[in-house]
């Protein structure tokens, strides 16, 4: 197993390389733009959708909703630009919401981006399947197994680092960007030298009249093209230094490049008379009308869907980054939080690719039916971000703050009416099931930092004296994990068994282990305490290495016996949110120890902890 999981993945990382697993602005781009730019595969197709019920009397606003969306773009863009340089510790909305509207706000802004970024995995995957399948049909029933499997794909790209990451997504990211700009550049070139095309008068009639409502159905839908915006801020510790300065210019160089894709496919469409068929989407109905069947055609939508493959990539590098910081607050289990061997978040990416795969199985692979549930938590999380940065320009009245307010605010008040509009006109089609999720969501964020609290009481060494007791002879090891209340007991009873007591702490984090030193010196002073560094953060290996250095040191005939202070919760939930390392140290000890030909004394010294 370690050996496949050797070749998937690469090999560990140690935890003085994490500097060089940054990106610069060429592969921040790759890495953090795909979801903006893939979202007009959809957005156009939605719009277009939306207004088709109308005729072409509808289709013939299909520009105007475009210049709105656009507008929006703008908005928003320069608001995060601000957000960037403010807060570049990355998780923007969540860590701006909580900042400076409170908690409870913050945890609001968190549900919907975990909820947007979820979605962004689904309806990428889901949407770049469409698009290759309206080019090659034969390949439209199997489109959910073959989003599963790209799936697959990215997980064990994310699971194996950063810097792997950005180069790979790097080609399917600039060969899209290249081969749109080639549709566009022939597109404007022939808008230039022949007259519009109507759109053709075989066209189904117009299923409803055309109304506002319509108008903003359709531009709700449409707005899924501006998910995406907020992924580089929450992602300005992945940049290179200086961090916000390279996030900001590749925030600006994505709007630009997402803002003229966006309008001139749009424009293109509508110039020509645009119509898919049943089972084409409008992108491929327009690169068809351009380039009819020749290969530029098929180099079209295969850029479409390895763009929109990596375009859940973006919820690859952010949702585990967010997660992490929720699990650092004691919002989401502290699993979480833990960098992987690959200096990666990996139980994250386990988690969302999971989650992403129940979607997709759940919808059939179909993203028209996923898009009413996208763009809610998307500017929800907006609206919240640009409020709290309102906040902040009024609280910190620094040069330029009222100027600076004003963009945000109307930020917000821009973002805020869309989700109004959005929420109302895509409450039927199923948004309905995101006003459900993201309170749900938040009510386990409070239920697991309930928990946590409660723990943290009980392991409080507030009004608790030491005791020294007599101890006699036999030699024994106890791994700590810091000194808290549940390791006295442990304590007691090595005394009791052994005057030879020798406390392991293995240092994941450079720099904890003076912490856990001054503080066991203080209540223990009189059992020695070893620091053993981990380069590769495993606890298990360190620990099992110095067992043995030190049985073959002490050369008296026997083994170290290992005391294991463990404490034990209250029901099956609870085990989950807590790392269980004495039960791996017992299963390392047990198998691994007993192929070398020891036979190794295990003593557990159990502390229960209380749910009431």
């Amino acid at each position: 197993m370690y050996r496949l999981r050797t070749l998937l993945l690469g090999s560990p990382l140690p935890t003085a390389g994490l500097s060089h697993e940054k990106l610069g602005k060429f592969k921040g781009l790759a890495t953090f733009s795909p979801d903006a730019l893939s979202s007009i595969a959809y957005a156009n197709q939605e719009i277009f959708l939306g207004l088709a019920v109308a005729g072409s009397a509808g289709l013939g606003y299909t520009f105007t909703l475009g210049l709105i969306i656009t507008a929006i773009l703008i908005v928003v863009a320069i608001s995060y630009l601000q957000t960037i340089h403010e807060y570049p510790s990355g998780a923007g909305s969540y860590i701006v919401a909580k900042a400076n509207l409170g908690d409870f706000p913050g945890l609001v802004a968190a549900a919907a981006l975990m909820m947007d970024y979820l979605l962004v995995a689904a309806v990428s995957l889901t949407a770049g399947v469409e698009a290759l399948a309206s080019a090659f049909p034969v390949i439209w029933p199997y489109r959910i197994a073959i989003a599963l499997l790209l799936l697959a794909f990215i997980t064990i790209l994310n699971m194996r680092g950063l810097q792997e990451t950005g180069a790979v997504m790097s080609i399917p990211v600039y060969f899209f960007i290249g081969s749109f700009l080639i549709m566009i550049i022939f597109g404007l070139f022939r808008l230039f030298t022949s007259a519009p095309i109507p759109f053709p008068t075989t066209m189904p009639g117009p299923v409803q009249p055309l109304s506002i409502f319509i108008l903003l159905r359709a531009f709700a839908s449409g707005s899924t093209a501006l998910t995406g915006v907020e992924a580089i801020s929450n992602g300005v510790p992945a940049f290179k230094k200086p961090e916000s300065k390279n996030a900001g210019i590749t925030l600006i160089v994505m709007s630009i490049l997402m803002g003229f894709l966006f309008l001139s496919t749009l424009g293109l469409s509508k110039y020509f008379g645009i119509v898919a068929v049943a089972d084409e989407t409008i992108l491929s109905a327009l690169s068809r009308q351009l380039f009819d069947n020749s290969i530029l055609y098929y180099v079209i939508q295969i850029s479409t869907l390895a763009m929109l493959a990596v375009a859940a990539n973006t919820a690859f590098a952010d949702f585990p980054r967010i997660a992490a910081i929720l699990a650092g607050d004691r919002y989401l289990p502290s699993q979480l939080k833990a960098l992987g061997d690959r200096l990666v978040f990996a139980n994250g990416n386990l988690l969302l690719a999971a989650a992403t795969a129940v979607l997709i199985i759940i919808f059939r692979g179909d993203s028209h039916s996923l898009i009413p549930l996208f763009a809610i938590g998307a500017f929800l999380a907006f609206t919240l971000s640009q409020a709290g940065m309102v906040r902040h320009w009024i609280r910190k009245k620094t040069k330029g703050w009222r100027t600076k307010a004003f963009i945000n605010g109307l930020g917000t008040f821009t973002t805020g009416t869309v989700v109004v509009i959005v929420g109302v006109g895509k409450f039927i089609q199923g948004a309905w099931i995101t006003l459900i999720i993201i309170p749900l969501t938040i009510w386990l964020f409070l239920v697991i930092h309930r928990h946590y609290e409660k723990i943290a009481q009980q392991l409080s060494l507030k009004g608790l004296p030491p005791e020294l007791k007599p101890y006699p002879k036999l030699r024994f090891v106890m791994p700590i994990s810091g000194v808290h209340r549940g390791i006295f007991h442990a304590v007691d009873f090595a005394r009791s068994i052994s005057k030879n007591l020798i406390a392991i702490y293995v240092e994941v984090e450079p720099g904890t282990g003076e912490k856990v030193r001054k503080k066991w010196e203080e209540w223990f002073p009189d059992i020695a305490l070893k620091i053993v560094p981990s380069p590769y953060r495993s606890i298990i290996g360190p620990f099992i290495d110095f067992l043995d250095r030190y049985d073959v040191e002490a050369n008296d005939g026997q083994l170290a016996g290992v005391i294991l202070p463990e404490f034990v919760t209250e029901g099956f939930w609870s085990n989950i949110l807590h790392n269980q390392l004495a039960w791996l140290i017992k299963f390392a000890l047990l198998y691994r120890r007993r192929k070398k030909g020891y036979q190794q004394v295990i003593v557990d010294v159990p502390f229960h902890l209380r749910e009431d």
